[in-house]
């Protein structure tokens, strides 16, 4: 497989992960904030129902390209330039971060909207909120680090 193909396909699904936060947090919280706790919290649980199987795809193409690069590219880990030691560390933070998310508050959050407990759930929302806010960061330095580290 061509590299420049690993190399696009990978920068898409980051793109992807990282954008997808940035318009949520961003974007979509601030204009999802004057509806009622149980419009606003079916709302995020829609959306991250929709959004989080991009982020599984992420999860699961972005070490598989990278790790292909690191061999293809670079003969494999000893001769990998700092940058690229950089976005495998805090891409490896940010896919255990997602994890989280995904397995614990995001559980809570859909069992909140389903069963009516708009407390429980808005609780969940409020610390998907936080480790999106990090994450975020996180995926915006990774892409800043990557592409100075690319010229």
């Amino acid at each position: 497989m061509p590299s420049s193909f690993v190399v696009a396909l990978h920068g898409l699904l980051a793109v992807i992960w990282v954008g997808g936060m940035f318009f949520a947090y961003l974007v979509l919280r601030p204009a999802a904030q004057p509806l009622e706790a149980p419009q606003r919290l079916a709302l995020w649980s829609r959306t991250f129902g929709r959004f989080f199987p991009w982020v599984w795809a992420a999860v699961i193409i972005l070490p598989a390209t990278g790790y292909y690069l690191v061999l293809a590219r670079f003969g494999g880990f000893a001769g990998l330039p700092p940058s690229v030691n950089i976005m495998q560390g805090l891409g490896i933070i940010m896919m255990l971060m997602y994890l989280h998310i995904f397995f614990a508050p995001y559980k809570r959050l859909r069992r909140g909207v389903e069963s009516g407990d708009f407390v429980k759930a808005g609780h969940a929302l409020g610390q998907i909120r936080q480790l999106v806010a990090v994450n975020m960061v996180l995926g915006l330095i990774t892409i800043f680090v990557a592409l100075m580290g690319a010229n």
